[in-house]
């Protein structure tokens, strides 16, 4: 059976071109690039160009403002604990409720064991920031905003250029990350307020393990990861020069993405499905949503029943709940909207990719409702409720 896959939030599948400027660097051109001679060379100019591509996605200034990581996690890790030992007398940490688990189990850690103060900003219903409780947690007590560029479980972008505006005010630096976002919506930081910048390479079709970190030039930073000199001292460590290749490639294919086509195919599957399936809502801001993000909860069906069973129809797809203590429970960001019982727990998150094609969409049209109809056949609700 060929599977669709529509999981892309999750992970993507690696680009062919991106492979295939990783592959030298696996074999013949494996030297370390902080070496002199001809095999380090290579690999030193590769890592030079990579580079420049990074900084071409995310519309940086120069291009020794991006740092190189092993992926998001650590490029949130390490601009939210630079940010604290920048001015220790500032010992308070701004985010949202919706944000990713690297920042909040961070943010969680850093409030139980390191004394320092974590405001948690909530969202509405369309899990859009709610800017009064965000004014009202700036101070000059804060030394770091951290807020996603875009939700990974709803595609609600926040307006984080206005958001870096008012954290500057306060004396505060402001830190995106921007996992979701790069390569779906522009990025352009050029004479915006942000100082870092989060992204990682699997998000895009490129490898995994692989992420970077923009750092504004001028910003005060502390390494996380110390030892050789290796990113002017800012992250120890011999580089992962496949990787980094593998990112440089799929962040210059990302710039020739149509990302208004993708717009198209989530919007006639949404619309296919809001035809198609009565008690449907519609998850995250209906203006200001990434352009392949589409998380729909189905009111009195279990969103990870709906997910076996599209699995078993040959679909990938992910639900908006997580295992605890043994029972599926709806996600944070879905908590945190405050979406109604009998939906929460029906969430399913379509994530679109640039080779998502019409044919896969009317195949999901086609699998769905049934699937979604015997589930609620077994409801201990009547029928009349989905009406």
């Amino acid at each position: 059976m060929e599977r669709i896959y529509l999981d892309n939030n999750a992970t993507t599948r690696l680009a062919p071109e991106v492979l295939e400027a990783m592959l030298p660097f696996l074999t013949d051109e494996f030297g370390n690039p902080s070496s002199l001679h001809a095999l380090g060379r290579g690999p030193a100019r590769a890592l030079s160009a990579a580079r420049r591509a990074v900084q071409e996605l995310v519309g940086a200034e120069v291009e020794s403002e991006i740092l190189f990581t092993s992926g998001g996690t650590e490029a949130d890790t390490t601009a939210i604990r630079s940010a604290l030992a920048a001015d220790p007398a500032r010992r308070e940490i701004v985010a949202s409720t919706v944000e990713h688990a690297a920042v909040l189990a961070l943010c969680e850690q850093l409030e139980r064991h390191e004394g320092v103060t974590v405001h948690r900003i909530p969202v509405d219903g369309d899990g859009r920031l709610d800017i009064d409780a965000y004014r009202a947690a700036l101070s000059p007590r804060v030394a770091l905003v951290t807020l996603m560029w875009a939700n990974n479980e709803t595609g609600t972008v926040f307006p984080v250029e206005g958001l870096a505006e008012l954290a500057h005010r306060e004396g505060a630096l402001f830190h995106t990350d921007a996992v979701q976002a790069a390569g779906k919506v522009p990025v352009a930081l050029r004479g915006t307020d942000i100082d870092m910048l989060s992204i990682s390479a699997h998000k895009f079709h490129g490898p995994k393990g692989v992420g970077a970190l923009w750092l504004r030039k001028g910003v005060p930073f502390q390494p996380l990861i110390r030892g050789g000199k290796q990113e002017r001292g800012r992250r120890a460590g011999t580089e992962n020069i496949p990787g980094i290749v593998g990112l440089g490639r799929a962040a210059e294919l990302a710039q020739s993405v149509d990302h208004g086509g993708m717009r198209l195919l989530r919007d006639r599957l949404e619309q296919g499905i809001l035809a198609r399936i009565p008690k449907v809502r519609v998850l995250g801001d209906p203006l200001d949503r990434l352009p392949n993000t589409s998380c729909l909860a189905f009111e009195l069906a279990e969103g990870e029943a709906i997910l076996m069973l599209l699995d078993r129809a040959g679909i990938c797809v992910s639900s908006g709940a997580a295992c605890a203590s043994g029972a599926m429970e709806p996600s944070h960001v879905i908590r945190a909207m405050k979406v109604p019982f009998t939906a929460a727990h029906g969430a399913i998150r379509f994530s679109l990719s640039r080779g998502t094609t019409a044919a896969e969409i009317d195949r999901v049209l086609e699998a769905l409702p049934p699937i979604v109809a015997q589930l609620r056949a077994l409801s201990p609700f009547t029928a009349e409720e989905v009406r």
